[in-house]
């Protein structure tokens, strides 16, 4: 008890017992901390590496920690019950969701079936609206046939004349012949077609005293003449060329009368017989004024008053060039409109009217009307005056330096050979031509040869005397390119050609230079005019321009024409009909007779001339407006039936001052198929499109296996002889409208720019309406012309690879332009644009029209229209394009004008204004 005591209270017992209670005390306590930190640190880094290492393991069964499949989990009987319905669960929904995706293609076709049905039924609905409109335009049409009167015209067919002859009284004088008593018109029908039997002068004995020159230059003009024929018995008229002839050898009169009263269809008096002189020199022998011709015509340049009967003998012009074909590029421009000199005169009188008439007479006596009056001196000593005084540079001269041309008597003898001629009357502004002193000689040769000399190098012609006869008088307004002044007015000749403007100068240099290449300048003109002035006497039409005839080449279609997405896009308004018409043909010769009865001097006066019949010009006479709802109606379909309107209204009808008509589209391609199939497709449903000509330019064929395509109207694929881009313009006999759409293959256009550009065209017949512009610009440092194709405001041509103009220039294009120009475009491969254009402005002294197209704008092919070799903006700087150069050689002129109008679609402003 009291050790423990002890114990308790601290005491010693024993020695030194509770210090090792103490130390022992704190070892246990040391070891206790030590072995606790090495459980609560070491411990849960090895169970963590003890994890990682032993789930890593590849053996499977060897896992403790990690994951197990299924079928294990599924080894436990309480989660087999879930496994099996998992299974049943899953198997349902595989088979709900294959009864889904059967229901959704099921769904699918049956919405295909109804978009078919859909658009079966709206092809129905369109296809019953054609037919209706079909129908409506057929009872229309049938209406319009029973209520006219007017018989339908087309080509003439030919009707000859009987071999024997009508009898009709004779005229009491050869003088007194006209048309009406010395001309048989039974054997000229109308619908004959004016054939011509030309005599063969060798087989008489006076063809070996012709010139053998103009022998030559008639014999081949006559082969080549449409008119003629070798069966006499049909004939018309028969010619017979009695001159020139060479003096040395030439017949009789007597001689000569004997041989033509033999000819074996003169028949007695001659009648229908035409006698043809021709000159190639100022002196023309006159020997038929002392012969008998009955009732033959005479075609001459020399006629004296009591031989000449008015419209029914000929004055012709000098055969200059018998055998060989004017040079062009050597005629002077016909600016700048004034020259050197005023006016010119060069002439030698050999013998005086005094003279001639052996009696002396005062001037007074002989404006009495006893003689006639001799102004040739007034003219001589007013002449030297005005050219003393110096108010302006005038040449005249009334002494030849050399010896002068044999001349017929009172008549001014030319001086000096036909260059040093021509070199004056270029340095001229008008040209001083004084008629014969002696009245009773209506014409010379002498006065025909100094015309046609001033017409060639285009100084204005001035006649002094108003009694002559100029050549073609009849039918030629000769004001319009001449000035004929009486002389009596010789003293104010000065004053009146001062105060002549220059646009009038430049407007009569026009006109003479047109009838000087129409009727004067190769023997073939004057021998179709005589043969035309016949012809326009008797009112027989014209030959029929002849027709491109079209090979096709076969060609498989039938794929459906898809519809491109910006052309289907028509802007804020449809241009388009809404009922589309059939094919429809623009009417051909209507207007055969009327022709040769009320367009005689337009057709004479104005280009081309008189030697064509064209099936339809852009020129022909706009009814007014109101006739068309008082009795004039056929073919006319007025918009809202002439209430007007829009929207519906006017898709439903084209309107307008012309009846309905329709377009062809002449396509220009060379091997692009793709390219072509495609602007073929962009044609389907093209309102009032009528037909496509597609003009292979290639030799080589378009692939067999190639599937045109379907777009509801005809397409004709045409094979061309050559490649050329003239090929473009050909008349195709069959492009039956007189609207063409000129396109490239790779040009696009929207349905509603087409329709509004053929709306403008339609209004504007006489004109190129087109999309892409260009101009031409004066180039200052080399004063000459460049052509650019950069965009500008001042627009003066229009490409026709996207452009509307009438048949009737391709007409002019491939038979009446020159040459020359045609071959210009093949050797450049390029330039028919621009000859278009030239060719238009100068028949109509109008620019084009561009249309402006809309947002989708007009892409045209890489290789921009020039005429050589491009560099930046295709211009040319050094000289004119070669196409502007040979058109102003060929016509003396650039005949369009700067500027050329600009037509807005109302789609294409409403674009702009948003």
């Amino acid at each position: 008890m009291t050790g423990y005591t002890m114990l308790r209270n601290g005491g010693v017992g024993n020695g030194g017992q509770p210090w090792v209670l103490r130390w022992s005390s704190r070892i246990r306590l040391t070891w206790l901390s030590f072995t606790l930190f090495v459980i609560l640190v070491f411990f849960p880094l090895i169970a963590h590496y003890y994890l990682t290492t032993i789930d890593d393991a590849d053996d499977a069964g060897k896992r403790i920690f990690g994951p197990r499949t299924g079928n294990e989990l599924c080894e436990v009987k309480h989660v087999q019950d879930l496994c099996r319905i998992r299974e049943s669960v899953s198997e349902e929904l595989l088979q709900l969701e294959a009864k889904r995706q059967e229901l959704n293609s099921e769904i699918a076709k049956l919405n295909l079936k109804i978009e078919a049905c859909k658009k079966s039924i709206e092809n129905a609905k369109q296809d019953l609206l054609q037919l209706k409109n079909v129908i409506s335009q057929t009872e229309h049409s049938y209406k319009e046939l029973m209520a006219q009167n007017q018989p339908k015209l087309s080509l003439p067919i030919r009707l000859l004349p009987d071999k024997d002859d009508a009898t009709f009284p004779l005229p009491k004088s050869n003088r007194n012949c006209r048309l009406h008593n010395c001309f048989d018109y039974s054997r000229c029908p109308l619908t004959s077609g004016f054939p011509v039997y030309v005599y063969n002068s060798d087989d008489y004995p006076f063809g070996s005293s012709l010139d053998p020159l103009i022998k030559q230059a008639f014999e081949a003009t006559v082969r080549t003449n449409v008119y003629v024929t070798e069966n006499a018995n049909i004939a018309c008229v028969y010619i017979i060329l009695v001159g020139e002839m060479q003096e040395p050898v030439m017949p009789k009169p007597t001689e000569l009368e004997q041989q033509l009263h033999s000819l074996p269809y003169w028949r007695t008096d001659g009648h229908n017989h035409l006698i043809i002189n021709l000159s190639r020199k100022s002196e023309t022998q006159n020997f038929i004024y002392n012969i008998s011709t009955g009732r033959a015509m005479i075609a001459q340049s020399t006629f004296y008053d009591a031989q000449y009967r008015p419209g029914f003998d000929i004055v012709v012009s000098p055969l200059v060039h018998a055998m060989s074909e004017p040079n062009f590029l050597e005629i002077p421009p016909q600016v700048p409109v004034k020259r050197k000199y005023l006016f010119s005169f060069q002439g030698e009188k050999i013998e005086s009217l005094r003279s001639s008439l052996q009696e002396v007479r005062s001037f007074e006596e002989e404006i009495e009307g006893n003689a006639p009056a001799d102004y040739d001196d007034r003219i001589i000593t007013t002449l030297k005056a005005v050219q003393d005084s110096k108010l302006d540079f005038v040449l005249v001269e009334f002494t030849c330096k050399n010896q002068p041309k044999a001349s017929l008597p009172t008549e001014w003898a030319l001086c000096g050979e036909r260059e040093d001629r021509l070199e004056l009357l270029k340095l001229s502004t008008f040209a001083l031509i004084i008629t014969p002193g002696d009245t009773r000689l209506v014409i010379s040769a002498g006065c025909t040869m100094r015309l046609f000399e001033a017409l060639e190098v285009g100084a204005i012609p001035v006649v002094l005397g108003e009694q002559v006869q100029l050549p073609y008088n009849d039918v030629i307004r000769w004001n319009e390119a001449a000035l004929i002044i009486p002389k009596p007015r010789i003293t104010e000749v000065h004053f009146l050609l001062r105060s002549i403007s220059d646009n009038d100068l430049l407007a009569m240099r026009r006109q003479g230079r047109f009838l000087w290449e129409t009727y004067f300048s190769t023997s073939d003109n004057v021998f179709s005019t005589v043969l035309a002035i016949i012809r326009t006497r008797i009112q027989i039409p014209a030959a029929p321009i002849r027709e491109e005839p079209a090979v096709e080449i076969p060609h498989r279609s039938g794929k459906a024409a898809g519809t491109d997405p910006n052309m289907a896009d028509n802007g804020d308004l449809d241009l388009g009909p809404v009922e589309t018409e059939p094919p429809y043909a623009s009417p051909k010769y209507l207007r055969n007779f009327t022709l040769t009865a009320m367009d005689i001097y337009r057709n004479w006066n104005s280009a081309p001339g008189p030697f064509h019949l064209f099936p339809y010009t852009p020129f022909d006479p706009v009814l007014p407006s109101e006739a068309k709802f008082l009795g004039s109606g056929t073919g006319f379909r007025p918009i809202g039936g002439g209430a007007g309107g829009s929207g519906k209204e006017f898709q439903a009808a084209l309107g307008g001052n012309v009846p309905r008509e329709q377009f062809t589209v002449v396509m220009l391609t060379y091997e692009r198929e793709e390219v072509l199939m495609n602007s073929l497709e962009r044609l389907n449903g093209l309102p009032y499109l009528n037909k496509v000509v597609v003009v292979w330019n290639s030799p080589k064929l378009p692939s067999e296996d190639l599937l045109w395509p379907d777009i509801g109207v005809p397409i004709m694929v045409v094979r061309t002889e050559k490649n050329s881009l003239n090929n473009r313009f050909l008349p195709w006999d069959e492009i039956e409208t007189e609207a063409i759409l000129s396109i490239d293959d790779d040009a696009h256009l929207r349905h509603d720019e087409i329709m509004f550009g053929f709306r403008v065209w339609r209004e504007a017949r006489d004109r190129i309406v087109g999309f892409p512009g260009r101009y031409h610009a004066w180039d200052i440092p080399h004063q000459s012309w460049l052509y650019n194709s950069n965009y500008s405001c001042e627009l003066s041509m229009v490409l026709t690879g996207a452009a509307f103009f009438h048949k009737y220039y391709a007409y002019l294009y491939s038979y009446v332009m020159p040459q020359a120009i045609r071959d210009m475009v093949d050797e450049y491969i390029n330039c028919e644009d621009i000859a278009m254009n030239f060719l238009v402005s100068h028949l109509t002294r109008k620019p084009p029209i561009k249309i402006s197209a809309g947002p989708l704008q007009v892409k045209v092919s890489a290789t921009e229209t020039s005429c050589c070799s491009q560099v930046g903006a295709a211009t040319f700087p050094a000289e004119h394009p070669p196409s502007l150069q040979l058109w102003e050689g060929q016509e003396s002129w650039n005949p369009i004008p700067s500027g050329a109008d600009t037509r807005d679609s109302l789609s294409h402003l409403l674009h702009l204004r948003v």
